[in-house]
Formats: C-alpha cells, structure tokens, sequence
C-alpha cells in the first residue's frame, strides 16, 4: 500500500507542478513499472509482464491509454490486462503518458527474450504469410498502420495475445478497438499449434 501511496504521491507532483512532463520524470514513474517489468524492461514471465524495453514510443501510448480508457484489460480472463488498468490510470495526463513512453522506449536490455516454446519454423513460416501486409516481412511493423514490431518481444507474450485475440479477450469489440478487433479473423485461422508455430518463426527475424 505504501508503494501504491507513494506513486499517487509522485503523479500528484508531477501533474500539478505546471511544466511539461519530461523524460525525467518519465524515468521517475516507471520505477513503480518496474517491480513488474523489471528494472530494464526486460519482463517477468512468472507474473505476465512483458519485455517493454524497445517498445515504439507510439505503441506504449496506445496501450497505456486503452487501459485507462477500458479498452483493454477489462475482460474478466485477462489477468495482467486487468493489473494493468488501475496502473494506468493513475496517469492523469497525456503528458505523463508519453514521458513514461519515452522512457520505455529508450531501454536497453543485454537480457535476452530467452525462447519458451517448441514449434516449426517451416510451418510458422507459412502462417506468417497471413502477417506480412501489417507488420511486414521482418516484423518490423508498421506505424501507420498501427502494427506494431513482433521482433524481439517474449515469445509467451506473443502466444498469450494471438490465444486473447481469438478468444475474443482482446480486441473483442470492433467499435471500442477496430484496430485490436482486426486481429480476430487471423487468429481464427490459426489452431494452438499453428500459433506455437508461427511464434517460433517470429523470433527466429531478430
């Protein structure tokens, strides 16, 4: 409670001191991320935080703001989504937001997404197909179209948000989040094999 205090204490200063958010403070905040994330953004899989460092600056907005917002993490089955709602609502401004983006998308971890899963590279190949006109043929992604990069992100991460999307977890309603939504008709395709697949061909771009 003291460290939940504490960061309620930290945004009260940060919003009301009448200057521009900077990376600074966007460093500040993140420090409560980081008992999830870790300190360099290299993720905890035991508790389902993801790696975050080297996330687009755009991306980590986005996300930020649908979970302050109740566009993700409001389905009862997804439990990180829903740790994550109270934290992100506790930016009281856009400024806050893109600090804290900032800061995310400027870390560096030498930690590696060590691989989880067994799969075809040769099947998931294939699958990828189906990828490439969003987030292209490395997976790099794609900003206007609000693809964001596949490569170098926990492959239990990735495998955990395709099963959320065809589950309808994430991006169920198309009105709400068109652009999540629009993940739903590929994951349907795809069975939980051809999911392990296709994330084992992904990390095999980085």
């Amino acid at each position: 409670m003291r460290l939940l205090y504490g960061w309620v204490g930290l945004l009260s200063v940060v919003s009301t001191a009448g200057f521009a958010v900077t990376q600074t403070q966007g460093r500040d905040i993140y420090r409560f991320c980081a008992v999830c994330h870790g300190d360099n953004g290299e993720g905890k899989a035991d508790i389902g935080a993801p790696r975050l460092a080297g996330m687009e600056r755009w991306y980590v907005e986005e996300q930020l703001t649908k979970f302050k917002q109740g566009l993700r993490g409001t389905h009862p089955q997804d439990v990180a989504g829903m740790r994550m709602r109270p934290m992100a609502k506790f930016l009281k401004t856009t400024a806050e937001i893109k600090a804290v983006s900032a800061y995310v998308a400027d870390l560096k971890t030498k930690q590696p997404s060590m691989a989880t899963l067994t799969g075809s590279w040769v099947k998931g190949e294939m699958h990828y197909k189906m990828c490439v006109a969003c987030h292209g043929a490395d997976g790099r992604g794609n900003t206007q179209l609000k693809a964001p990069s596949l490569v170098n992100k926990s492959d239990w991460y990735l495998l955990t948000q395709l099963r959320n999307y065809k589950a309808g977890i994430r991006g169920g309603d198309p009105v709400k989040d068109p652009v999540a939504s629009s993940m739903r008709p590929i994951t349907t395709t795809l069975d939980q094999q051809a999911m392990i697949d296709v994330v084992v061909y992904i990390q095999g771009l980085k």
